[in-house]
């Protein structure tokens, strides 16, 4: 191998988001005494999935996003997928207060600020949906403080540029969490590695891509990548690796050959922002409004109008518009589809083809659309809107999950999945949303499954439940532990608790 390295590590990263910061801290943490080395094929830290453009950088905790509470045949409110997402960004909120607090993040404002949640919607049975899901959550210990209206001189309060100029004839209503919070994954991120990297035994090769996986017969992982730039191959050999490549995950997965990542398959969604180029318009709107999906999209794709603090600057976005293109990353090979395609995932993404027709119909429909179509479908949230205030940008690529089902031949997964091999050696995470939110209670499971021994020894719990203090317990049945949490993140992140 010309101009070769061969070296071993007991840990390897494959890709520098938000997963492999979060991962490779917990495992420091746990045992300081790990050699970690992350493989990076950009020449900068978070810029995929989980740069802030190309993140919906919400804060995903089920709040506002109704397609996390589906209405049910008999017109219940299903919840408890919400309530799990709820918990699930309360434990990533846990972890980043511990970093926090021990110092290794000195300035939270930098990532995260209070922006309230709210669902906007219109029509007489989309108000009675939203009535029935606010009294669904309300009793709730997560959703205790969210708030309920179909008052119009209220909604003008909460979201008056959404309702100037509004027919007074039209039926809306609101709900609003002010516990909702703005993330900047990308900067969060950023802080994470300046963290993980001055720490001993921890290296980046940053403009890397992974070549060749392959399980030693000593039963270690042998990781080959390369420079495209200058040619310098290297090879690293280790008991564990992670894979935390995006939408580049499924493609690596492939590469490992192990028996449990057959069958998975890959459907590639790409979006597009409209970004508030109008100082007095981004003035005027101070929340995140989601609104219901259309029928047939994806649960990306759910329209919002959507401030961020991006930079230390207030953006105001509306989106995102889906599309399609066969790469898996947006700096990726638009032969990434094509390529992941195999005899043992070819009937599972063909059956989910056959079964998804209508969301084949709604990418073919949103990439076809004009300035003007773009601009109908933000005037359902701000009727006033004007093109010349809004700049057209790409955002991040999505690659849904698809996987082997015995009746239906393969079904499209939308959220977050771990597939990792039964001795625990490698592990690789598919799917998107809810993603860079749930980071932490994903990197848990993954410890769980990869270091069952470790994971359960009385020193690592110990040490899990001062990273994470509600570790082991719930939140949605204890409202005094809910509060008490909250409480304590807010105070180290200096956000609202109550």
């Amino acid at each position: 191998m010309e101009n070769s390295e061969y070296t071993g590590t007991d840990v390897i990263l494959i890709g520098a988001g938000i997963m492999s910061a979060t991962l490779g801290i917990i495992l420091k943490e746990l045992q300081p005494d790990l050699t970690i080395k992350i493989i990076e094929r950009l020449h900068e830290v978070a810029g995929e999935s989980t740069d802030a453009w190309n993140n919906a950088g919400t804060g995903h905790s089920a709040f506002c996003e109704l397609n996390y509470t589906p209405e049910l045949e008999d017109g219940c409110i299903e919840i408890s997928k919400a309530v799990k997402i709820a918990e699930s960004f309360e434990v990533s909120k846990e972890f980043w207060a511990y970093l926090v607090e021990k110092g290794a993040v000195a300035t939270p404002e930098k990532f995260i600020t209070n922006i309230p949640h709210m669902s906007f919607v219109w029509g007489e049975e989309n108000v009675e949906y939203l009535r029935k899901r606010h009294a669904a959550m309300k009793s709730h210990p997560l959703f205790r403080s969210m708030d309920f209206s179909d008052d119009r001189k209220k909604l003008e309060e909460w979201i008056p540029l959404i309702m100037r100029h509004r027919s007074r004839e039209e039926k809306v209503a609101a709900t609003k969490m002010d516990l909702g919070t703005d993330v900047n994954f990308g900067a969060v991120t950023r802080l994470m590695f300046d963290h993980l990297l001055a720490l001993p035994g921890v290296s980046m090769y940053m403009g890397y891509e992974v070549t060749y996986l392959d399980k030693a017969k000593n039963k270690s992982w042998q990781v080959t990548f390369r420079n495209p730039d200058n040619g310098i191959e290297k090879m690293y050999e280790s008991p564990f690796v992670f894979i935390g490549a995006g939408g580049a995950a499924l493609t690596l997965l492939e590469k490992s050959g192990i028996e449990e990542g057959k069958g998975y398959g890959g459907f590639p969604v790409s979006g597009q922002w409209l970004i508030c180029n109008n100082p007095d318009v981004i003035a005027q709107h101070s929340a995140k409004v989601y609104g219901l999906a259309e029928v047939g999209a994806p649960p990306m794709s759910v329209p919002h109008l959507d401030t961020r603090m991006i930079g230390g600057k207030k953006a105001l976005l509306f989106g995102p518009y889906a599309g399609f293109s066969t790469r898996f990353l947006k700096h990726g090979s638009l032969m990434d589809l094509p390529k992941s395609i195999k005899l043992n995932n070819i009937r599972p993404m063909l059956s989910a083809g056959i079964h998804n027709i209508p969301l084949t119909k709604y990418l073919i429909d949103q990439v076809k659309q004009s300035p003007e179509d773009r601009l109908e479908a933000l005037q359902h949230f701000v009727p006033d809107a004007k093109l010349e205030d809004w700049d057209l940008a790409v955002a991040g690529q999505r690659v849904q999950v698809i996987k082997k089902d015995d009746e239906e031949g393969g079904v499209l997964e939308f959220g977050t999945e771990i597939v990792s091999a039964a001795d625990g050696s490698i592990a690789a995470l598919l799917g998107a949303s809810p993603g860079a939110s749930v980071s932490v209670s994903v990197m848990l499971d993954v410890i769980k499954r990869c270091f069952r021994e470790k994971a359960m020894s009385a020193e690592w719990q110990a040490k899990l439940k001062k990273m994470i203090p509600s570790y082991g317990l719930s939140l949605d049945t204890d409202p005094a532990l809910c509060h008490e949490i909250r409480k304590r993140s807010g105070e180290l992140l200096k956000l609202k608790y109550d």
